[in-house]
């Protein structure tokens, strides 16, 4: 929403105000919205003045961001300014609500300092990530701390007109149930599975049918403003700020779920591409299968290493006659297997889907030994929907990434799960949109 949009709301506002017919109690709650839409304004047009290009102020914020809580002397030295201008500018942003003071640090010598950290309250994100049968769907605050989430919500990952106005639909019921009101949310972020370019708002094989971006065609639909992030690149981003990879310079997360991707952190940031389609890991041409990926292409690496490749393995081996607890919907009531239908069987220790997981794994530790010779990376993160089968997948993967990497590279590397588990997407999500907030002019 611009500037000139937020003006014209509270200008409807005001007017509606003057009206006779307003009951004392509707009036309060609409100066009261009045006054949250003023205060959304010039906090948004103060977040745009800072970012036109790097501040000191600006510079604050991300140190929050990555670091947390900080003394004065611990911002000046980690942003490279004098404590008299880090002071100064650190006063700015506790005069327009976005800092505070919350206490001194403890187990300190001599003169205690006061730490400070970002206000909860100055504003609120939305963060929704789509699966293929389900959608998942949280707010942050301010901070970047989750108040509430909402997982597997029944929904079909379609490109269609229809899909497009249910997503809109769901998103919106969301939002009127959350416990802060509409006019306090700042930004929405909705994860698109494959190519994304993030800065433009479009994606290239979701809602392909739209004559506008897909940013705008939602912002339009959900009457806030809503950017989008490419789903294996906000997962990344997320163990980046709050998860295994907080701190660290130069990572790699793996997405295995229907799909696979890559999220590369170079240097402490995310790595992008000209474009923003960096990380499509899926689609290299690894195998002589004769296997159509649904790119188009064959023998990718998705065609033996992925959810979709899970559930060919494993149908194919039923209907080989080899027994699993999924035997008799397959063979006798020909139904379709989701891909959770697998996670629960090998939850159950389904032997066969155990077995079929483990090829999986050996394949997949084989493709990413590649990707540990080429980045070298100080930690790779498994995670997405298949990660939630632990050991069962990790395992395996380590085994293979020892056995065809170079030694002295793996031995660099750290290969641990998400600490973020099924809440990577919708918590990258939500960062990813107070990040975009807070970089809107330089990313552009």
């Amino acid at each position: 929403m611009s500037e000139n949009d937020e003006k014209y709301t509270i200008f409807r506002y005001l007017s509606f105000i003057n009206s006779k017919n307003i009951a004392p109690i509707q009036k309060n709650l609409i100066f009261a919205t009045k006054k949250i839409l003023v205060m959304k304004a010039d906090l948004i047009k103060y977040l745009r003045k800072i970012s036109k290009k790097p501040s000191v102020q600006g510079k604050l914020l991300e140190q929050f961001i990555s670091h947390g809580a900080s003394t004065i002397p611990e911002m000046s030295k980690a942003i490279g300014v004098s404590l008299p201008t880090t002071t100064s500018a650190l006063n700015e942003l506790i005069k327009e609500g976005l800092a505070r003071e919350i206490g001194k640090k403890d187990n300190s010598s001599g003169r205690i300092p006061m730490v400070y950290d970002l206000v909860p309250t100055a504003g609120y994100f939305i963060g929704v990530n789509p699966e293929m049968n389900c959608l998942a769907l949280a707010a942050s605050d301010f901070a970047g701390n989750l108040i509430t989430e909402k997982t597997r919500v029944p929904y079909v990952y379609e490109n269609s007109p229809e899909n497009l106005e249910e997503i809109s639909r769901i998103i919106n019921e969301f939002i009127e149930s959350l416990p802060v009101s509409r006019e306090e949310i700042l930004q929405v972020c909705v994860n698109v599975a494959e190519r994304v370019n993030p800065v433009q708002g479009n994606a290239y094989n979701m809602f392909t049918f739209l004559k506008e971006s897909l940013a705008d065609k939602l912002t339009l639909l959900i009457q806030l403003p809503v950017c989008i992030e490419n789903d294996t690149r906000s997962m990344a981003f997320a163990e980046l700020i709050k998860g295994q990879c907080k701190g660290l310079k130069d990572a790699i997360f793996v997405n295995v779920c229907w799909g696979i991707g890559i999220g590369i952190i170079i240097d402490g940031k995310l790595y992008y591409g000209k474009s923003g389609y960096s990380g499509e890991f899926g689609h290299m041409t690894a195998y002589n299968n004769n296997i159509i990926c649904h790119c188009g292409k064959i023998g990718c690496i998705e065609t033996e290493v992925s959810g979709r490749a899970l559930k060919r393995k494993l149908i194919e081996k039923i209907k080989e006659g080899k027994t699993s607890i999924l035997s008799e919907r397959v063979l006798k009531k020909n139904e379709d297997l989701s891909l959770q239908d697998i996670l629960d069987a090998i939850a159950k220790e389904d032997v066969l889907s155990l077995a079929t997981l483990q090829r999986i794994a050996d394949e997949l530790g084989k493709q990413l030994a590649g990707v540990i010779n080429i980045f070298n990376p100080e930690m790779l993160v498994i995670g997405g929907e298949m990660s939630v089968t632990g050991d069962y997948l990790t395992l395996p993967v380590k085994m293979g990434i020892k056995k065809f990497s170079l030694n002295i590279m793996n031995e660099d590397s750290m290969i641990v799960t998400s600490s973020l588990k099924g809440l990577a997407g919708i918590t990258g999500a939500c960062l990813m949109a107070r990040y975009r907030l807070l970089n809107e002019n330089i990313d552009k």
